[in-house]
């Protein structure tokens, strides 16, 4: 395997062009899998935070120029590494994907797919994943906060006030934050992402089960727990999805695949890590790379 320190070296010896050492080890991923090969990472990891760095409207410009001149009939291996981001955004970017390569797409996850990078995740036919991989909780979130922790604080406000009204002090700061209408917003967005995800796993992954609802139900309602993960940024990892029933492909079941993943994985973390990029769409071609840059 490439690991972080050989990539480097390459990179070194090269003279520090990031981009033909990357697109070098696409194309060997490429030639292995002799399906379409398509990158999508963001810098959140080794940058400061900023909204380019998620799951965007224009992120889907991206998609487009990489995709431009593929064979579509090879279908997509797409490499995801995301902290999530817009819900709208993906899953308009869901839909043209499956378009475009006729549901015939696998998810690769090298380290991290959160959020919104998950829902992506359970709308291919399957996913790659490592001992190292993890993806995340599907639950919504509003101005930087879970809204399924809001709710549940307005919930316990609720029960605490009606059981005695001195705690209506304690909670009155709280609740006139909220304006008419929010908690209905939350709600409604908690069952967007569930009604999506449960209807990319019945009709993609599952799609020639005979048991596709029951399936999709339990996924959903783990991935969407509040009680089961308590916080939005819980790190979910390759035998828990296999065990809630996602169609997962071990890394390490195939070496040479593993070897080929982990390289291009390091391969865009230094670029991330060396330059002003916070997001690179690249398929393997080396022709079509769409970089955001701080």
């Amino acid at each position: 395997m490439s690991n972080w320190k050989a990539i480097q070296e390459e990179i070194i010896e090269s003279g520090n062009v990031f981009d033909v050492v990357r697109r070098r080890h696409l194309a060997k991923l490429h030639k292995y899998t002799e399906r379409n090969v398509i990158a999508y990472y963001s810098g959140w990891l080794s940058n400061e935070p900023s909204v380019d760095a998620s799951i965007i409207d224009d992120d889907k410009n991206g998609f487009m120029m990489c995709i431009h001149g593929l064979n579509k009939k090879q279908g997509l291996d797409l490499m995801l590494h995301t902290p999530g981001g817009d819900i709208a955004a993906t899953e308009s970017l869901v839909n043209y994907l499956r378009v475009v390569f006729d549901d015939d797409i696998r998810v690769i996850v090298p380290h991290v797919s959160m959020s919104a990078g998950t829902m992506i995740a359970c709308s291919a036919k399957q996913i790659i994943m490592g001992k190292q991989s993890n993806l995340g909780p599907i639950d919504p979130q509003i101005r930087g906060a879970a809204v399924n922790a809001i709710i549940e604080d307005v919930k316990k406000a609720c029960d605490e006030i009606s059981e005695d009204q001195k705690y209506y002090i304690k909670w009155q700061p709280i609740l006139s934050q909220l304006s008419p209408g929010f908690i209905t917003q939350c709600e409604e967005a908690i069952n967007w992402a569930k009604e999506f995800v449960e209807t990319q796993l019945k009709e993609v992954m599952f799609s020639d089960d005979p048991d596709k609802e029951a399936k999709a139900n339990k996924i959903v309602e783990y991935l969407s727990s509040f009680n089961d993960h308590k916080t939005h940024s819980k790190h979910i990892h390759m035998e828990k999805c296999k065990e809630i029933g996602l169609n997962v492909l071990e890394l390490e079941s195939d070496q040479s695949l593993q070897d080929l993943v982990l390289s291009v994985h390091h391969c865009f973390n230094h670029t991330l890590s060396n330059t002003n990029a916070i997001k690179i769409i690249e398929n393997h071609t080396g022709n079509s790379c769409y970089i955001k840059r701080i």
